[in-house]
């Protein structure tokens, strides 16, 4: 990936000085749980789940009767809820609607310090996420919070945003992850299917490879995260498992989840399995030892059958880094080579 500009030093949008400190734009995303922003009971339940990340949404799963209720349950989850060890998001609705604003207003204010970040759906244009950004500029300053330290989430849902992609995800500094979200893509595009995440029938190959490599790539070029959307039949874990084995593979950060059930597969499929963490470590070590003064200061070394050299260390350190972020402990030691 570029070395891309950190907060700490770069402007946002509406041109006033980042945050002093550094935010952490790379948390670990494995599994995000969809929590509907007007169910008190299920707010409760998200909390004790071990999902990496919760968003509590005040969209699509919100009637729009319940909209304006649910802003102000959710600042009080957010207030006094033990979201530990989770990312803390609330999706708000789009900018196409008469919500959103109020949304943000609402949720920032009320429970700024509680949160991390804003997820954005159905992103069209960079426009779009550079007036959040200032919007919750102006919050911040108000309020008297770290200017910039929330950050946002982009949720690509439509032809125009994927066209968009790689604008949207240079808009702000406060972007952390692009979000593929298949059911209003499907319908966006007309395709032949009713089932979301499933591949249309009459199709030989996967459907969805160009838009999740798109994503995947306006996302790398720019430091941020990417994740895959839901899958809708919560009770189908195998299915749920095959459909995020494949954005896994490409190098999707994590997936959504929207039943308790799912989080655990999600958690397993986008953490490394052991064999591989520990052979990145290995190779860590063994690079680090070989281009040592002890080691000869050389450029590549063997390691048992493997030639590795700095090429062979990128790769490493991201399987290393996913890893490490899932909290697995190593199982084997890195011994220095005899002479």
């Amino acid at each position: 990936m570029t070395d891309r500009p950190s907060p700490a030093a770069t402007p946002s949008a509406s041109g006033t000085a980042a945050p002093l400190s550094p935010v952490n734009r790379l948390r670990p995303r494995r599994s995000c749980l969809a929590v509907p922003g007007s169910n008190p009971r299920f707010l409760e339940k998200a909390q004790g789940l071990p999902a990496d990340q919760v968003f509590l949404d005040l969209e699509d799963a919100c009637a729009p009767l319940a909209k304006p209720e649910a802003r102000h349950t959710v600042v009080k989850f957010l207030n006094e809820g033990d979201w530990t060890g989770k990312t803390r998001v609330v999706r708000v609705n789009d900018w196409t609607t008469e919500w959103t604003y109020r949304d943000v207003v609402t949720v920032v204010e009320g429970a700024g310090p509680h949160l991390d970040c804003i997820m954005l759906p159905k992103v069209q244009s960079a426009e779009q996420i550079v007036a959040l950004d200032l919007l919750l500029t102006q919050i911040e300053k108000t309020m008297g919070f770290e200017v910039g330290r929330i950050g946002i989430e982009a949720q690509i849902e439509n032809a125009r945003g994927l066209n968009n992609v790689n604008a949207i995800a240079e808009a702000s500094p406060r972007l952390e992850t692009i979000i593929f979200g298949p059911a209003d893509f499907m319908a966006s595009i007309n395709m032949k299917s009713l089932v979301v995440g499933e591949q249309p029938p009459g199709y030989p190959a996967d459907a969805y490879h160009y838009i999740l490599m798109r994503i995947l790539i306006a996302a790398r070029a720019n430091d941020l995260q990417a994740i895959d959307g839901p899958y809708l039949q919560i009770r189908n874990v195998d299915g749920f498992r095959e459909v995020a084995g494949r954005a896994a593979a490409l190098g999707f950060d994590g997936k959504w989840v929207l039943h308790p059930g799912q989080v655990e597969a999600a958690n397993e499929v986008f953490s490394p399995a052991q064999e591989d963490y520990d052979h990145a470590e290995l190779i860590l070590d063994a690079y680090a030892y070989c281009t040592s003064e002890a080691g000869g200061k050389k450029g590549s070394a063997m390691l048992g059958d493997e030639m590795i050299d700095e090429a062979s260390r990128k790769m490493a350190l991201v399987v290393a880094g996913k890893g490490r972020a899932a909290g697995m402990r190593r199982t084997s030691t890195f011994e220095i080579p005899e002479a």
